[in-house]
């Protein structure tokens, strides 16, 4: 009978009653059984005997017919800004692992939160396409947290806060640029300046405010701070400014691993050498960090772990739940060859 339904399955695949019949169980406990539901009473010796046949047969279960019947597609969409940010591919693996873990998918996009790519991706969230929409790196103001609330799913936003927002779960910015300052400081600088990132980005901004909190509390003045984008390009203009200020630095700290590759070749471009002239140090350590010239000193937080914990957020918790939780550890001073104490 097994051959039977083997060169049956050859052309369709074995069905949940294939596998009820081979058990000798009726079709509801199998399907009980693979969507596990708690409530299901039967003997240990059944269910070993239902998924040994599962496991003889590769019955696979309809994903399509399953999610009518739970109201579940197993499907969470992750959106971010862009894929060439390298952090957000971090953020994404996290994430997919998570997903992978709870028998779920993770669905990715690009877009930038504009009105209209807003609506179109509210309007899938609205169809039930997906279980629930995470937001990284954008934002979304009341209004359309009101939107998303409305249609159903729930959704959370990654890596980025704002006053009122009550659904995010972000890494602790501030402490990270405080303990890239520290780093600068034990080495001796006193001249430090701050390579920013957007001025509309709100992870920036908290390493903005990091950084001159941190200044403030060793005594010393912040110094002259740059603003520049999360790409080379931002960070090859940012480091130009600094070159150009009338203040001599000894250090700079980058917001970000991108904008510290286009500030070590605009230093470099202008005969800056680094260390021995002036030190760089970035926030996030990415696996390009090592490979430039010279390796990057960094300040590491976890981005997989981010996304890992957004999903599990977006699934555990009530979809009407505030969730405001920043990620405090773990935060890693990673010492490379781009710092180095000031010359005399």
């Amino acid at each position: 009978m097994a051959d039977e339904l083997r060169s049956r399955g050859a052309r369709r695949g074995p069905t949940i009653s294939d596998v009820a019949s081979r058990a000798g169980v009726d079709r509801a406990v199998v399907s009980r059984i693979v969507n596990d539901d708690p409530r299901l009473r039967i003997k240990p010796s059944t269910r070993e005997r239902v998924l040994a046949v599962i496991a003889e047969l590769g019955y696979q279960p309809n994903a399509a017919a399953r999610s009518l019947r739970t109201a579940r597609t197993r499907t969470i969409a992750l959106l971010v800004p862009d894929f060439e940010n390298p952090a957000y591919g971090q953020i994404i693996k996290g994430a997919e692992t998570a997903a992978t873990a709870a028998d779920s998918a993770l669905l990715t996009a690009s877009m930038e939160l504009g009105e209209e790519s807003f609506e179109h991706y509210a309007k899938q969230l609205g169809k039930g396409r997906v279980d629930g929409l995470l937001l990284a790196g954008g934002g979304i103001n009341g209004t359309r947290e009101e939107h998303l609330d409305r249609l159903g799913p729930p959704w959370l936003c990654v890596n980025r806060t704002g006053p009122g927002r009550r659904r995010y779960v972000v890494l602790d910015d501030e402490r990270a640029t405080e303990v890239a300052v520290s780093h600068l400081l034990e080495l001796g600088h006193t001249e430090l300046a701050f390579l920013s990132g957007p001025a509309d980005s709100d992870s920036a901004e908290r390493r903005r405010l990091g950084y001159i909190a941190a200044m403030d509390a060793a005594g010393l003045d912040p110094g002259f701070i740059a603003h520049g984008d999360y790409t080379a390009d931002g960070g090859a203009a940012g480091m130009q400014q600094i070159l150009s200020a009338k203040r001599r630095h000894t250090a700079v700290l980058v917001a970000n691993v991108a904008s510290a590759v286009g500030a070590l070749y605009a230093a470099r471009r202008a005969g800056v050498q680094i260390p021995h002239d002036m030190s760089v140090i970035s926030i996030h350590d990415l696996s390009i960090a090592a490979y430039v010239a010279p390796p990057l000193t960094t300040v590491r937080m976890s981005l997989t772990g981010l996304g890992a914990r957004a999903v599990e957020l977006l699934l555990t918790r009530p979809r009407d739940e505030a969730i405001r939780e920043v990620l405090q550890e773990p935060i890693d001073l990673i010492v490379r060859e781009s710092t180095a104490p000031p010359k005399s």
